[in-house]
């Protein structure tokens, strides 16, 4: 068979790509060597994660906060197994879904690992080991990441386990360690404490969650503290030991010090991810990578002609919709269009309670940047909707530049901080101002007058602080 294009992997980069460029007439085949179509995100990482924090948050909410809403119900009772259904059932629904839109666009799936033997061929080899060539105008390389390792810990996905074995723990343990204070550690770890396990956080870093404006991440830190979660921050492991059922994990501070030891039923390592390029034959074929990440220019070519890379295996955060914004824009880019992703803003969302969202700069950002820059913030507790519904931890914090007062960040805290985030992303978009967000009317009462209230803050006009 021949193609326009061979897309390898079909993760949320791939499988939009692949989309897209049947969209726009080319014939398109796409490998995957998983029994399902979606990769990571879909099959296990960010769909079935999402199910299990709504549902662990219902039964929290149901054990805690209905009460003083006037609904009065026994003690909630954990069913893992219903809960667990849940998620597959949502990641069977995902999955399914991206299978018909192949089919609906024409989108041949070849099943295996692929293999690039030429920049006009790759080489598919199938789970029974045969191996077929497909020939093609062009390859796109999104394969994706695969989990970071911690040196000398062996994950067996039992008792010490990647986020892939914390989706699907037969039980809640009574003890977790979480390595690693990043989006997996805290929303995984969130989970499992929610459903009754005592949870230990150690983060080499003296603070949660890298990259996410300070301030929002101290109020994450105390918010998750007074949720339960236990963190030793500055702290690295340097050995995890089977303990009879269970594992002992060895701790010392990162500066040096005195190391002690933690017993824990389950070791969660999340301390982040890196590119999967293993097995594409990259090396043979002179693709240059860096650091493990494929080397692309503006236009997503590799330096092998007819070769590019999208996704987790290229520069940039490694989030689901950056691959998908990606994907497209190649697309349109071999199609002969103008594709293009603004990286200045794109969000970045914690499904944690409450959920953090972000975009654009920080407030460490800016200062090393040596921008000048104004600062509107507007508290949840200030805000009728978020009293009526209990949801009042948070804030919302609004950066514009001192000068201009275009929005240069936005950064909330609070719930359904991941939805409201999108209106800023917009307005920075279109370069809008701060100002320009104040005077757009919001409904009240809802959550997202708080963003119009931070706006309205930077120039110190905010009405209800």
């Amino acid at each position: 068979m021949s193609y326009d294009l061979i897309v390898i992997g079909s993760g949320p980069g791939g499988y939009v790509c692949a989309i897209r460029a049947a969209q726009l007439g080319m014939k398109v085949a796409v490998v995957e060597k998983m029994k399902t179509l979606g990769g990571t995100c879909l099959n296990i990482g960010c769909i079935p994660s999402k199910a299990l924090l709504y549902a662990s948050e219902m039964f929290d909410e149901a054990a805690h906060g209905l009460g003083a809403l006037g609904v009065v119900v026994a003690p909630p009772k954990l069913d893992l197994g219903a809960m667990m259904k849940h998620k597959d059932d949502t990641v069977a629904a995902n999955v399914n879904g991206v299978a018909y839109l192949f089919k609906k666009n024409k989108i041949d799936w070849v099943s295996g690992e692929g293999r690039i033997a030429a920049p006009e061929k790759v080489i598919v080899k199938a789970a029974d080991g045969k191996e077929t060539t497909i020939e093609t105008k062009a390859i796109v390389i999104a394969t994706g990441s695969d989990v970071a390792r911690l040196p000398g810990v062996e994950i067996d996905e039992k008792t010490v386990v990647s986020s892939t074995g914390a989706l699907s723990l037969p039980a809640p343990p009574k003890k977790l360690i979480v390595v690693g204070a990043g989006v997996i550690g805290l929303e995984l770890g969130s989970v499992w404490r929610r459903l009754g396990a005592e949870v230990t956080v150690v983060e080499f870093l003296d603070r949660v969650l890298t990259g996410i404006d300070g301030e929002v991440a101290k109020l994450m830190q105390r918010t998750l503290e007074k949720q339960g979660l236990v963190f030793h921050l500055g702290h690295k492991v340097t050995k995890v030991e089977k303990a009879g059922a269970g594992v002992k994990a060895t701790i010392e501070p990162a500066a040096g010090g005195e190391a002690k030891t933690i017993d824990a039923d389950i070791v969660l390592v999340a301390i982040g991810r890196r590119p999967f390029t293993e097995g594409l034959g990259l090396e043979a074929m002179g693709v240059k990578t860096d650091r493990g990440q494929v080397v692309v220019d503006a236009h997503y070519a590799t330096n092998v002609p007819r070769i590019y890379a999208i996704g987790d295996v290229i520069r940039g955060p490694m989030l689901a919709h950056k691959a998908e914004d990606e994907g497209v824009a190649l697309a349109e880019l071999l199609a002969g269009q103008a594709g293009h992703v603004n990286y200045g803003v794109i969000p970045n969302v914690v499904y944690t309670t409450p959920e953090v969202a972000s975009v654009g700069k920080s407030e460490e950002e800016l200062k090393a940047e040596g921008v000048a820059y104004a600062v509107g913030k507007f508290p949840f507790t200030a805000n009728g909707r978020a009293r009526a519904m209990r949801h009042t931890d948070g804030f919302v914090k609004v950066l514009a530049d001192a000068a201009s007062d275009r929005v240069l960040g936005g950064h909330i805290v609070g719930f359904g901080a991941g939805e409201m985030i999108h209106e800023i992303a917009v307005l920075m978009e279109f370069g809008g101002s701060a100002e320009d967000l104040a005077r757009t009317c919001h409904a009240h009462p809802t959550m997202s007058e708080a963003v119009k209230e931070a706006a309205m803050a930077v120039a110190k006009r905010a009405i209800h602080i």
